[in-house]
């Protein structure tokens, strides 16, 4: 008698998020689980689940957009459904599975890279319900600062001179790649001197873009910047140089995006000129929405459905130390239950940033 009472005391004092049932989500990863982008995505994202009382499950496709939709059918049609599917449109790949989702309870949130323009306009949004709404990074503007900071650094040219470029873009059917593409077109218009030599796909693959690299920089030996979509690509390209007797950050300046543990040494070294992250993050401010979702604060009411935020920023030495201090971490010091809308006015926005990891 005395155990059952001193359970129902234990159960009494605990919170509520606690007692019930917790909110279940599934994510479908679209990276390879070796691929240090994807993981240290998925870890923020358990960090956050943990802290909020959130059921998460990754499950990775290896890059297969074949095994994402198994993944997402198994999730949307089996017999054990999460409250939430998180999904990214890598290779245009949403679409289905939206379409999969209908009847099934199921809310859809899409990160990283949002329905394009021709995608959007196909869909009747109004056919799923469940699909509460999109939360990506401002991709354009990381294309945009790497190539205006690398020109930066590299200081002024005369009048009647031009710095030869190559570029490294990665998936032609991921709307992240298109964006940054964007943003270096716009920093290449505001900066008429530079000349882009060439623009080449490297499918985020550091043995393709060394590959690549090799030929482009016998195809262009003047070349004096390097801008690449992501830090794979970067770091292959910087292997090219290094083997044709050039150093990089010396001879070529180079730009990349994210934050791997390479990546930032390379920053901290100086061979990586230019490093742009923030974006690892997103999964867990959208584990933040979901909490507050499920508890009746939709989306569009703090902010509208479909969310672009500001996460890039250009990563300095002490930054670059301390996200190296964090990686691995099951504790990135964040307090995401404090990020919740719960109890703030309806003027409250959530203010996601890389700062809320610095000290």
């Amino acid at each position: 008698m005395l155990k059952v009472l001193c359970k129902c005391l234990l159960v009494l004092s605990m919170p509520f998020w606690a007692i019930a049932q917790a909110t279940s989500v599934v994510f479908l990863n679209p990276g390879n689980s070796t691929e240090t982008f994807w993981v240290s995505y998925a870890q923020f994202m358990q960090a956050a689940a943990r802290d909020l009382g959130l059921d998460l499950r990754v499950r990775y496709s290896e890059r297969n957009p074949e095994a994402t939709l198994v993944q997402a059918r198994e999730a949307l049609q089996g017999s054990e459904r999460p409250d939430y599917l998180v999904l990214v449109n890598e290779q245009y790949i949403a679409p289905q599975i939206l379409r999969l989702s209908q009847g099934s309870g199921v809310k859809l949130l899409i990160v990283n890279n949002a329905l394009t323009a021709d995608q959007t306009q196909l869909l009747d949004a109004g056919k799923y319900p469940n699909w509460i709404g999109s939360m990506v990074a401002d991709d354009e503007q990381a294309g945009y600062l790497m190539l205006t900071q690398l020109l930066r650094l590299h200081g002024p040219v005369a009048p009647d001179q031009t710095l030869d470029l190559i570029a490294f873009s990665g998936a032609k059917t991921t709307p992240a790649a298109q964006l940054r593409e964007q943003g270096l077109q716009r920093a290449l218009a505001d900066h008429p001197e530079v000349r882009l030599r060439q623009l080449v796909y490297g499918e985020w693959s550091r043995q393709r873009a060394f590959d690549q690299a090799t030929q482009l920089f016998k195809r262009y030996p003047q070349t004096a910047l390097v801008w690449s979509a992501n830090d794979e690509m970067a770091l292959g390209a910087m292997d090219a140089l290094t083997g044709s007797g050039r150093t990089p950050g010396t001879d070529v300046l180079f730009s990349a995006v994210n934050s791997s543990p390479e990546a930032l040494q390379a920053r901290l070294e100086g061979r990586l000129s230019v490093l742009v992250a923030g974006h690892f993050t997103l999964g867990g401010w959208a584990m933040v929405v979901l909490h507050d979702d499920a508890r009746g604060l939709g989306m569009a009411q703090y902010g509208g459905r479909e969310r672009k935020l500001g996460l890039f920023r250009l990563i300095d030495p002490p930054q670059a130390t301390r996200l190296l201090e964090m990686q691995g971490r099951e504790d990135y010091g964040v307090d995401f239950r404090a990020l919740s809308a719960q109890g703030k006015p309806a003027t409250y926005r959530y203010p996601f940033s890389l700062q809320l990891l610095m000290p």
